[in-house]
């Protein structure tokens, strides 16, 4: 579970296991399961639209919202059930699900998760900030939260798997947008004037 640090509600894991402890799975999320001594049972899967991933012997197994600790204990509950007799089962996270850079970027789009990602990485990866960016700011709606949160755009910000991040204007470009349109109006209207 990721828990609510006191330094203005960022998503951290809760103590200092690393995020793949701490990682709830998600559609897009790859695993590696082995099952010991039974090679056959193994294998690397994603997990589908469904939240599911399909393992050998068992069926589909409900991978969305578990850790990867969690899933363990899953297929090795079920493999227990009349097919193995104590199964020891490991899996191992191979590939997040992307995060997203929207906004005032150079190259907005999905990029691929990597391990300790900050705001200024993901900014990067997106090739920096465009020539409007507010670079002081950014937003980013937590995979599964509705609203977007906002947080310094700083090193210390953490990038989750499934983040959707979005760099804002900066307020001159946002009170241009407002003022340059209406001042376009006047301008009309006292052209009209004129003749």
């Amino acid at each position: 579970m990721y828990a609510l640090a006191e330094d203005g509600g960022q998503l951290r894991p809760s103590s200092a296991r690393s995020v793949e402890e701490a990682y709830q799975l998600g559609t897009g999320d790859k695993v590696r399961v082995a099952v010991f001594g039974e090679p056959d049972l193994g294998g690397e899967f994603q997990v589908d639209g469904k939240g599911r991933i399909a393992v050998p012997l068992i069926g589909t197994v409900q991978a969305a919202g578990e850790t990867a600790a969690g899933l363990e204990q899953t297929i090795a509950e079920q493999l227990a059930d009349g097919y193995i007799q104590n199964p020891r089962v490991s899996v191992e996270i191979t590939t997040y699900r992307p995060f997203y850079v929207i906004g005032e970027v150079n190259k907005p789009g999905e990029y691929a998760y990597v391990d300790g990602m900050s705001a200024l990485n993901a900014i990067a990866l997106a090739g920096g900030y465009g020539d409007r960016a507010n670079e002081d700011t950014i937003y980013i709606r937590r995979n599964g939260n509705p609203r977007e949160e906002r947080l310094p755009a700083d090193q210390m910000t953490r990038i989750f798997p499934g983040d959707v991040v979005r760099i804002p204007k900066s307020v001159f470009w946002t009170v241009m947008s407002v003022v340059s349109p209406v001042a376009g109006i006047g301008a009309l209207g006292y052209s009209a004037a004129r003749y």
